[in-house]
Protein backbone atom coordinates (compact mmCIF):
# COMPACT_ATOMS: atom_id res chain seq x y z
CA UNK A 1 0.00 0.00 0.00
CA UNK A 2 2.52 2.28 0.55
CA UNK A 3 4.46 2.37 -2.65
CA UNK A 4 1.05 3.40 -4.33
CA UNK A 5 0.86 6.09 -1.86
CA UNK A 6 4.35 7.27 -3.02
CA UNK A 7 3.22 6.71 -6.44
CA UNK A 8 0.40 8.95 -6.82
CA UNK A 9 2.24 11.47 -5.00
CA UNK A 10 4.82 11.14 -7.43
CA UNK A 11 2.21 11.40 -10.40
CA UNK A 12 0.64 14.34 -8.33
CA UNK A 13 4.02 16.48 -8.02
CA UNK A 14 4.65 15.88 -11.53
CA UNK A 15 1.33 17.09 -13.10
CA UNK A 16 1.46 20.22 -10.73
CA UNK A 17 5.01 21.02 -12.41
CA UNK A 18 3.08 20.62 -15.87
CA UNK A 19 0.60 23.09 -14.37
CA UNK A 20 2.70 25.49 -13.28
CA UNK A 21 4.54 25.07 -16.78
CA UNK A 22 1.52 25.37 -19.28
CA UNK A 23 0.60 28.27 -16.69
CA UNK A 24 4.25 30.19 -17.00
CA UNK A 25 4.12 29.92 -20.55
CA UNK A 26 0.81 31.42 -21.04
CA UNK A 27 1.83 34.59 -18.88
CA UNK A 28 4.92 35.11 -20.63
CA UNK A 29 3.06 35.25 -23.98
CA UNK A 30 0.17 36.89 -22.73
CA UNK A 31 2.37 39.54 -20.87
CA UNK A 32 6.08 39.13 -21.37
CA UNK A 33 8.77 39.11 -18.45
CA UNK A 34 6.20 41.27 -15.98
CA UNK A 35 3.56 38.90 -16.00
CA UNK A 36 5.46 36.12 -14.81
CA UNK A 37 5.26 36.45 -11.09
CA UNK A 38 5.06 33.54 -8.52
CA UNK A 39 1.81 34.90 -7.28
CA UNK A 40 0.15 35.05 -11.02
CA UNK A 41 1.71 31.32 -11.21
CA UNK A 42 -0.26 30.61 -8.13
CA UNK A 43 -3.56 32.23 -8.80
CA UNK A 44 -3.82 30.01 -12.65
CA UNK A 45 -2.91 26.82 -10.81
CA UNK A 46 -5.17 27.41 -7.85
CA UNK A 47 -1.68 26.15 -5.58
CA UNK A 48 -0.63 28.75 -2.70
CA UNK A 49 1.97 31.10 -3.19
CA UNK A 50 4.36 28.91 -1.24
CA UNK A 51 4.14 26.26 -3.09
CA UNK A 52 5.20 27.52 -6.09
CA UNK A 53 8.40 27.95 -4.34
CA UNK A 54 8.47 24.37 -3.74
CA UNK A 55 8.61 23.83 -7.42
CA UNK A 56 10.90 26.39 -8.51
CA UNK A 57 13.27 29.18 -7.14
CA UNK A 58 13.08 31.67 -9.20
CA UNK A 59 11.37 32.86 -12.76
CA UNK A 60 14.72 32.27 -14.27
CA UNK A 61 14.51 29.10 -12.76
CA UNK A 62 11.02 28.78 -14.43
CA UNK A 63 12.28 29.97 -17.85
CA UNK A 64 15.47 27.28 -17.58
CA UNK A 65 12.60 24.48 -17.53
CA UNK A 66 10.53 25.71 -20.21
CA UNK A 67 13.94 25.75 -22.24
CA UNK A 68 14.61 22.07 -21.43
CA UNK A 69 11.17 20.88 -22.25
CA UNK A 70 9.70 23.10 -25.05
CA UNK A 71 12.72 23.88 -26.63
CA UNK A 72 13.78 19.97 -28.03
CA UNK A 73 10.45 19.25 -29.34
CA UNK A 74 10.18 22.73 -31.29
CA UNK A 75 14.16 21.78 -32.49
CA UNK A 76 12.83 18.61 -33.68
CA UNK A 77 9.82 20.19 -35.60
CA UNK A 78 12.24 22.43 -37.76
CA UNK A 79 14.72 19.40 -38.25
CA UNK A 80 11.41 17.29 -39.57
CA UNK A 81 10.89 20.21 -42.16
CA UNK A 82 14.62 20.69 -43.15
CA UNK A 83 14.36 16.54 -43.66
CA UNK A 84 11.69 16.56 -45.61
CA UNK A 85 13.40 18.94 -48.61
CA UNK A 86 15.44 17.23 -50.99
CA UNK A 87 18.11 20.13 -51.94
CA UNK A 88 21.04 22.03 -49.63
CA UNK A 89 18.55 25.42 -50.46
CA UNK A 90 15.54 23.62 -49.54
CA UNK A 91 16.81 22.77 -46.37
CA UNK A 92 17.88 26.43 -45.80
CA UNK A 93 14.19 27.48 -46.55
CA UNK A 94 12.67 25.05 -44.37
CA UNK A 95 14.80 25.73 -41.54
CA UNK A 96 14.13 29.77 -41.79
CA UNK A 97 10.30 29.04 -42.36
CA UNK A 98 9.89 26.53 -39.99
CA UNK A 99 11.29 28.94 -37.47
CA UNK A 100 9.31 31.47 -38.17
CA UNK A 101 6.08 29.02 -37.97
CA UNK A 102 7.03 29.06 -34.66
CA UNK A 103 6.70 32.08 -33.71
CA UNK A 104 3.41 31.75 -32.76
CA UNK A 105 3.36 28.75 -31.04
CA UNK A 106 3.23 29.79 -26.84
CA UNK A 107 6.34 27.18 -26.43
CA UNK A 108 8.65 29.75 -28.42
CA UNK A 109 6.67 32.89 -27.79
CA UNK A 110 7.46 32.34 -23.56
CA UNK A 111 10.75 31.40 -24.02
CA UNK A 112 11.80 34.42 -25.43
CA UNK A 113 9.61 36.38 -23.63
CA UNK A 114 12.12 36.63 -20.53
CA UNK A 115 15.36 38.45 -21.77
CA UNK A 116 18.80 36.22 -21.23
CA UNK A 117 20.44 39.43 -18.83
CA UNK A 118 17.60 38.36 -16.12
CA UNK A 119 18.45 35.03 -16.36
CA UNK A 120 20.82 33.17 -14.06
CA UNK A 121 23.95 31.86 -15.83
CA UNK A 122 22.77 28.28 -15.91
CA UNK A 123 19.59 29.26 -17.62
CA UNK A 124 21.70 31.66 -20.31
CA UNK A 125 23.82 28.57 -21.03
CA UNK A 126 20.59 26.31 -21.44
CA UNK A 127 19.45 28.63 -23.74
CA UNK A 128 22.92 29.11 -25.79
CA UNK A 129 23.13 25.45 -26.01
CA UNK A 130 19.88 25.16 -27.20
CA UNK A 131 20.19 28.09 -30.05
CA UNK A 132 23.56 26.15 -30.85
CA UNK A 133 21.89 22.95 -32.05
CA UNK A 134 19.83 24.85 -34.28
CA UNK A 135 22.76 26.60 -35.75
CA UNK A 136 24.82 23.06 -36.06
CA UNK A 137 21.46 21.62 -37.76
CA UNK A 138 21.94 23.69 -41.01
CA UNK A 139 25.83 23.05 -41.58
CA UNK A 140 25.48 19.91 -43.60
CA UNK A 141 23.43 22.23 -45.99
CA UNK A 142 25.90 25.05 -45.72
CA UNK A 143 28.25 22.43 -46.67
CA UNK A 144 26.83 21.19 -49.52
CA UNK A 145 26.41 24.85 -50.91
CA UNK A 146 30.08 25.00 -50.77
CA UNK A 147 30.40 27.43 -47.57
CA UNK A 148 33.85 26.24 -46.17
CA UNK A 149 32.94 28.08 -42.79
CA UNK A 150 29.91 26.66 -41.99
CA UNK A 151 29.49 27.49 -37.99
CA UNK A 152 29.92 31.43 -39.28
CA UNK A 153 27.08 31.54 -41.76
CA UNK A 154 24.95 29.53 -40.50
CA UNK A 155 25.32 32.25 -36.63
CA UNK A 156 24.97 34.83 -39.67
CA UNK A 157 21.58 32.78 -41.38
CA UNK A 158 20.42 32.63 -37.52
CA UNK A 159 20.33 36.21 -37.26
CA UNK A 160 18.25 36.89 -39.81
CA UNK A 161 15.59 34.36 -38.55
CA UNK A 162 15.92 36.00 -35.23
CA UNK A 163 15.99 39.90 -36.66
CA UNK A 164 12.58 38.48 -38.70
CA UNK A 165 11.19 36.65 -35.17
CA UNK A 166 12.02 40.15 -33.29
CA UNK A 167 9.83 41.93 -36.25
CA UNK A 168 7.06 39.38 -36.74
CA UNK A 169 6.67 39.47 -32.74
CA UNK A 170 6.15 43.80 -33.23
CA UNK A 171 2.39 42.09 -34.01
CA UNK A 172 0.20 45.13 -35.64
CA UNK A 173 3.27 48.05 -35.30
CA UNK A 174 5.11 45.29 -38.16
CA UNK A 175 4.42 43.81 -42.06
CA UNK A 176 2.31 40.88 -41.95
CA UNK A 177 3.94 37.70 -40.64
CA UNK A 178 3.63 36.03 -44.17
CA UNK A 179 5.95 39.02 -45.69
CA UNK A 180 8.34 39.12 -42.94
CA UNK A 181 8.82 35.22 -43.62
CA UNK A 182 8.68 35.77 -47.17
CA UNK A 183 11.63 38.29 -46.66
CA UNK A 184 13.54 36.22 -44.51
CA UNK A 185 14.07 33.46 -46.90
CA UNK A 186 14.34 35.28 -49.81
CA UNK A 187 17.13 37.44 -47.77
CA UNK A 188 18.72 33.85 -46.67
CA UNK A 189 18.31 31.88 -49.39
CA UNK A 190 20.25 35.25 -51.51
CA UNK A 191 22.83 35.07 -48.96
CA UNK A 192 23.98 31.10 -48.61
CA UNK A 193 24.15 31.10 -52.34
CA UNK A 194 26.69 33.82 -52.11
Amino acid sequence: MPRIRAASVAEHRTMQRSALLDAARSLLSEGGTEALTFPALAERTGLARSSVYEYFRSRGAVVEELCAVDFPVWAAEVEAAMASADTAEGKVEAYVRQQLTLVGDRRHRAVVAISASELDAGAREKIRAAHGGLVTMIGDALRELGHEQPRLVAMMLQGVVDAAVRRTELGGAAEDPAVITEAAVSMALRGVRG
